[in-house]
C-alpha cells in the first residue's frame, strides 16, 4: 500500500513562520499598548496584514493535511482536520493530471485527480511522501483517465 502524507520538514517550516508571525503580531500590539512609538495608521496596517497573512497560512496548512492511501485497486482520502474518509475504486477517478514546472533549477510537480463525485484533489512532490510511488501507481492502474498533453 502506498501512503502519500504530508512531509514533516514543510510542516514545521512552516509552522515556524507561523510562529515568528505570531511574535511579531504579540510585539506591534505591546508596543502600541505601552509606548506607541508609531503612528496609529501603522498599527492598524501591520496588524490587519500579520493576521491577514496568518490566516492564509493556517488555512493552506489544514487544508493540505490529508493522506492518500492507494492499493488494492483503491485510493482512500482522509482528511483528518474534517474527520472525514472517502474510498474510491481506480475506475472512479473521471481524470488524472500531472504538471511539472521548472523553477530555480528545481522541478516542482504536482498531481490533480478529479473523481466520480466532482472531488479533486492535488498532491505535490515538495509536500508530499512517495509522491513518485503514487505517480507510478496512478500511470499503472488508471493510465486511460490520464489527461493528453498537448503538443505545441
Amino acid at each position: 500500500m502506498i501512503v502519500l502524507k504530508p512531509k514533516l520538514s514543510t510542516y514545521l517550516s512552516l509552522g515556524l513562520v507561523v510562529l515568528i508571525l505570531v511574535l511579531g503580531l504579540g510585539l506591534i500590539l505591546r508596543d502600541f499598548t505601552y509606548t506607541r512609538s508609531f503612528g496609529l495608521w501603522f498599527y492598524l496596517l501591520a496588524t490587519s496584514l500579520l493576521t491577514l497573512v496568518l490566516v492564509m497560512l493556517l488555512v493552506k496548512m489544514m487544508a493540505g493535511w490529508r493522506f492518500i492511501f492507494a492499493g488494492k485497486e483503491h485510493i482512500v482520502i482522509k482528511l483528518p482536520l474534517r474527520g472525514n474518509t472517502k474510498t474510491y475504486r481506480v475506475d472512479q477517478i473521471l481524470a488524472w493530471e500531472e504538471e511539472t514546472v521548472l523553477a530555480n533549477k528545481r522541478e516542482f510537480k504536482q498531481v490533480t485527480l478529479v473523481f466520480q463525485d466532482h472531488l479533486s484533489i492535488t498532491a505535490s512532490n515538495h509536500e508530499h511522501q512517495a509522491y513518485a510511488e503514487f505517480i507510478a501507481y496512478l500511470q499503472k492502474k488508471a493510465g486511460k483517465q490520464a489527461v493528453k498533453k498537448k503538443k505545441s
